[in-house]
């Protein structure tokens, strides 16, 4: 059987500004995003940096994927959270990723559907296009917490 491919092009230009920061923009947005090297690189406190970008972008991913799925499955949630966090460490003179975690933390009402929500992090984990991306896995740390439901009279 063969597979219907589709192809999407996404682009992001970034420009140099001064000393260690820059601008970078797309095509799909209005507003660009004003990012440095990190403070401990010398860079300026209180922009983004490239590996904030990229926790940012398995998040976002993350988050979407989960919503993509849930949604398809017809399985109700009140909140996702996603929190990553990266170790970075030098090696010679080069920078490497070490480890990359996910936790995320979904919030559902019905204790009956935790076995359900983890299997569809999981899933959500599993097919979440940046996390693919990178040339090695990520640690994984899903939580599932019930909720009471508010009442109103």
């Amino acid at each position: 059987m063969i597979q219907e491919r589709t192809t999407h092009e996404y682009r992001v230009e970034a420009w140099w500004t001064s000393g260690r920061t820059g601008i970078a923009k797309s095509d799909t947005t209005p507003s660009a995003i004003h990012f440095s090297t990190a403070p401990e690189y010398d860079g300026l406190a209180g922009r983004w940096t490239p590996e904030e970008l990229l926790l940012a972008s398995i998040t976002g991913c993350f988050t979407t994927t989960f919503r993509t799925i849930a949604s398809s499955l017809h399985f109700e949630f009140t909140d996702l959270e996603v929190d990553a966090v990266a170790k970075v460490h030098k090696v010679g003179s080069a920078f490497y990723f070490e480890d990359i975690e996910i936790r995320p933390t979904l919030k559902i009402e019905n204790v009956e559907e935790c076995d359900r929500a983890l299997v569809l992090l999981e899933r959500a984990e599993n097919r979440c296009l940046i996390s693919r991306a990178l040339g090695f896995p990520l640690r994984f740390k899903p939580q599932v917490q019930v909720i009471e439901p508010e009442f109103s009279f």
